[in-house]
């Protein structure tokens, strides 16, 4: 049953979608007027080999990388290899892709996590994410930048330096996968892996101008070697300029993994893809404009979701001004003692590995300082934590029982400059008030285990885009892709791309 409703909705969504996959020039033009599955029918139609595909992404990557810096590594022979094997008839057979370098292998290619202390760590097996994209039909190349350790909301390390935001290059593309915001806004892939603990899918589509969900937790696959990270905050997905790509990908690669302990449920229509070919019944939306930490939030984003909820309203939905209330100074706590927990554990692993200790000079000042407050740690924090989650949880499951979505801003602010919120700062308590309240609206929906989407609908002064985030119930992301695909048909933005990579 689950299949033959895949397999209509993919030729229905195909059908459905004529511009993206019309006849073009150049595989050049092909690649930035495409979304993923549009390069997949050009690819199977003839008017262009992968290999052509392959190459133009290529050729782009390197010349925006140049101004943006996103790639962490190239490997390009693991591309070419991945192309001779491609699945004929896989769904997405001959679409570039790029990896992000966080916990994600790619066999002979190195997996650096954003840290000069895992230079030289290049791992022999593929996680079953990559196996799985590959089985899809993509075909990845190298792997986008990520902050050390994926610990902040912006993409800038000792490691790779500063990746830049395609619409303004002195602002942020967000984090952590700014890498892949930038290479999905730059025109270089149409999907690129991301993932997501506080927040790193969404702030960098909603940065970037680009579409990026958070699935439910359990619903997508994070080995190899581990199957959740973060204490289950963190999943992986991808970044797209389609809502039908990331939908498409959603029945690609989810599903549990061995060892799995949890798994989301499977979509009741049988496809996340179906679910973007009809439009939502009339959802009840709450609409939160204050994050759970009572944080100021600028004017361009509430007018960004407050506009977002007037389309909603025009599109048959009722809003409702409303939020869940949370305990925020015990949800901040507990989210503290996981990050910095997490990163004194991932860090005595990899010294283990390397047979040293680790210092100061092997790490960012901020992954040092979360290290050694994990020293100081309450032997029962970590169970302290989940239950503080665990009640977060019932409490915002409690609150949705009356509305299907929550519509609130993405972030607090607009892409701010780069250097703010570098896990390098200048002045620590400048970085800790940044970083706390440039992104206080994302996290609630990891701790939660909820899917979450950033919707690129606006952007405000300069040019830079805004997002709107929509968080729904647990599973449902059915919920999310319909919506998400009912605003991209009445208000698009494939189109918009950065004046200077148009």
């Amino acid at each position: 049953m689950q299949r033959r409703v895949f397999l209509q909705a993919l030729a229905a969504s195909v059908a459905s979608a004529p511009l993206v996959h019309a006849a073009q020039s150049t595989p050049e033009s092909a690649l930035l007027k495409s979304d993923g599955m549009g390069l997949a029918h050009l690819i199977a139609r003839g008017d262009f080999t992968a290999a052509d595909i392959l190459s133009a992404s290529i050729a782009r990557a390197r010349s925006a990388n140049k101004r943006l810096n996103f790639m962490a590594h190239w490997a390009e022979p693991y591309g070419e290899e991945a192309l001779s094997a491609v699945p004929k008839n896989a769904p997405l057979a001959g679409v570039p892709t790029l990896i992000k370098d966080l916990w994600v292998d790619m066999p002979g290619v190195p997996t650096t996590n954003g840290s000069r202390f895992w230079q030289g760590n290049v791992p022999a097996k593929a996680s079953n994410l990559v196996t799985r994209y590959q089985a899809a039909g993509l075909v990845p190349f190298g792997k986008t930048t990520s902050p050390e350790l994926g610990l902040t909301g912006t993409t800038e390390s000792v490691q790779h330096g500063l990746t830049r935001n395609p619409w303004d290059p002195a602002k942020t593309a967000g984090g952590s996968s700014g890498g892949a915001g930038v290479a999905v806004a730059a025109g270089v892939v149409p999907i690129a892996h991301a993932s997501d603990g506080g927040g790193s899918i969404r702030t960098p589509a909603s940065c970037c101008g680009v579409f990026g969900l958070k699935p439910s937790r359990g619903r997508v696959p994070l080995g190899s070697g581990k199957t959740e990270g973060w204490l289950g905050l963190s999943t992986t997905h991808v970044i797209t300029r389609s809502v039908r790509d990331s939908a498409l990908m959603m029945d690609l690669t989810s599903g549990p993994e061995i060892g799995a302990r949890y798994a989301a449920p499977p979509p009741k229509g049988g496809s996340f893809l179906a679910a973007t070919l009809r439009a939502p019944s009339p959802l009840k939306v709450a609409l939160m404009l204050s994050p759970p930490s009572g944080t100021a939030v600028d004017e361009a984003c509430l007018k960004a979701a407050e506009e977002t909820a007037a389309l909603c309203e025009r599109l048959g939905h009722s809003v409702v001004e409303a939020a869940p209330t949370l305990d925020a100074a015990a949800i901040n706590d507990a989210m503290l003692a996981v990050l910095t927990i997490e990163t004194k554990l991932a860090l005595d692993a990899r010294a283990q590995q390397m047979g040293r200790s680790y210092s100061a000079d092997d790490v960012e000042p901020v992954t040092a300082w979360m290290a050694n407050l994990a020293s100081k740690q309450s032997p029962t924090a970590y169970a302290r934590a989940n239950r503080v989650f665990q009640k977060a949880a019932i409490d915002v499951g409690t609150f949705m029982q009356d509305f299907d979505v929550v519509l609130s801003p993405t972030l607090a602010k607009p892409p701010v400059s780069l250097g703010t919120l570098s896990l390098s700062p200048k002045d620590f308590d400048a970085y800790v008030e940044d970083v706390t309240t440039f992104g206080p609206f994302t996290a609630w929906a990891n701790q939660t285990g909820l899917p979450s989407m950033s919707v690129p609908l606006h952007w405000g002064a300069g040019g830079l885009p805004i997002g709107s985030m929509f968080t729904g119930r647990y599973g449902e992301e059915e919920t999310l892709f319909s919506l998400a695909a009912q605003l991209e048909k009445a208000q698009p933005w494939f189109h918009k791309r950065p004046a200077a990579l148009a």
